[in-house]
């Protein structure tokens, strides 16, 4: 082949950028001479996916990212086009007309369902439509009122902490972050005092870092609450322990929570273990969490109990972890929310790789690691798509032009790298207004308007 390998991504997340970077840098391509033209696709005006519309406001370390993120976008082997969306602007054929490669970094956009009573009680929600909305995703609703002065948070995973600590955060500790006016309004507005996060099995087994886990103890008036009866450790939690630093970090973190004199706060985020989610109670809307104490089986496992606990409260967040959407044309595992694959390479209904097709990040693998794993992740699938590059189906129209063309007939009112540099620009003039390096726009018109403005 002597003009560039094409490939397209669908997905401007860390994944998909990781994969584009990793194609840029690989040493076989570049041994044989063979150049590289990549499309990151996205279905949002803007790149960077979850790291943008996933990350709790108050994380400006995590959010740092993006710097990185950045760099790689801007090289010149690499285009973006946002506001396209996978499915509704462009089928899997329109693909291979316009690309010899196509890799899907989708990521996992759904909640994982919670199969108990009154899940779909008013005041039942899950964790992404929460995160989604206190991040400005411009495809959710502006308006969220936080019922209630005693809430719970089922998970304890990253997600649940994050969650847990912006429903006890005061609204005030917010004002220098990215966020928006509707945002702030609606957590100044609420009046939680207590929030109680459930965790169906012990201490060894939480599965938030441990940054993650000591950032709930350092916001002003909230007090971290852990109760010594829910402490047990197994065989297979001291293994745990001895096989891994964050394991043992977090319980030495837990136990000395558990055991120092209260400070009295006004704000109490209550930390349960050994919980397990039974029954959201209720009639017209939520007012209580039934649980089920377990114990630990000798393997970090656990079993239930036969004792019931109802706690009183009047709201529900659900942070079980979160799944993949199905995409069209292809073949989808609905259990784990991914497209089945082997090492990256995407699988057909008989098991086969479908030729030209592969998948990185959370579409591929399953919402498990950190943002740091996908590299890693990335590899595998580059290293098999480079490797199957002989064998590949040119694209007919590989000009990138043409591609351009497509999405214009379509009436596809796509932004570009450019147009997210306008993006950001605007958006660090609306927070220095404010006294703040950023001002997040809300909705997809505003994003679009800054990007397409000449």
């Amino acid at each position: 082949m002597t003009r560039p390998l094409r490939v397209g991504i669908v997905g401007a997340g860390p994944a998909g950028i990781y994969a584009a970077d990793l194609l840029t840098k690989d040493e076989t391509l570049s041994a044989c001479g063979t150049s590289v033209s990549i499309d990151i696709l996205d279905k949002m005006p803007s790149p960077y996916g979850l790291v943008r519309y996933g990350v709790a406001p108050d994380h400006p370390r995590i959010k740092q990212i993006q710097g990185a993120l950045h760099k790689i976008l801007d090289k010149s082997q690499i285009t973006f086009y946002g506001n396209v969306e996978y499915g509704v602007d462009l089928k899997l054929e329109d693909l291979h007309r316009h690309y010899d490669a196509v890799v899907f970094a989708t990521g996992s956009d759904r909640d994982r369902p919670l199969d108990v009573p009154g899940v779909d009680l008013p005041g039942s929600h899950g964790a992404s439509e929460f995160v989604f909305w206190y991040d400005s995703h411009p495809d959710v609703s502006p308006s969220w009122h936080v019922q209630g002065t005693s809430v719970a948070v089922i998970g304890a995973g990253n997600v649940a902490v994050d969650v847990a600590r912006i429903l006890a955060k005061d609204a005030d500790d917010l004002l220098q972050t990215d966020i928006t006016d509707n945002v702030y309004e609606g957590l100044r507005a609420k009046q939680v005092t207590d929030v109680h996060v459930f965790a169906r099995r012990g201490i060894a087994q939480c599965k938030a870092t441990p940054m993650e886990l000591r950032e709930l103890d350092k916001q002003p008036g909230v007090e971290v609450v852990v109760y010594p009866e829910d402490f047990d450790l197994d065989e297979g939690s001291l293994q745990a322990c001895d096989d891994s630093n964050q394991v043992k970090t977090n319980v030495k973190v837990l136990q000395d929570w558990a055991l120092r004199d209260e400070r009295g706060e006004a704000k109490r985020l209550h930390l349960h273990f050994l919980h397990s989610p039974v029954e959201i109670l209720g009639e017209d809307r939520v007012t209580g969490l039934r649980t089920e104490r377990t114990e630990l089986t000798g393997d970090g496992s656990v079993k239930g109990t036969g004792e019931f606990i109802d706690h009183e409260v009047q709201a529900v967040y659900r942070a079980i972890g979160y799944l993949g959407s199905p995409l069209a044309g292809l073949p989808f595992d609905e259990s784990r929310g991914v497209v089945p694959n082997e090492a990256g390479r995407v699988l057909d209904l008989d098991d086969q790789p479908i030729e030209g097709v592969y998948a990185t990040g959370w579409i591929k693998r399953g919402p498990v690691g950190l943002i740091g794993h996908t590299k890693g992740d990335a590899l595998e699938t580059v290293t098999n798509l480079v490797a199957d590059r002989e064998s590949l189906t040119p694209a007919p129209e590989p000009e990138p032009e043409s591609f351009r063309d497509l999405l214009r007939e379509r009436g596809v009112e796509y932004t570009t790298w450019e147009g997210w540099q306008r993006i950001e620009a605007r958006e660090e003039e609306l927070g220095a207004e404010r006294g703040r390096k950023r001002l997040k726009m809300l909705t997809r018109d505003e994003l679009t308007g800054a990007a397409l403005q000449s």
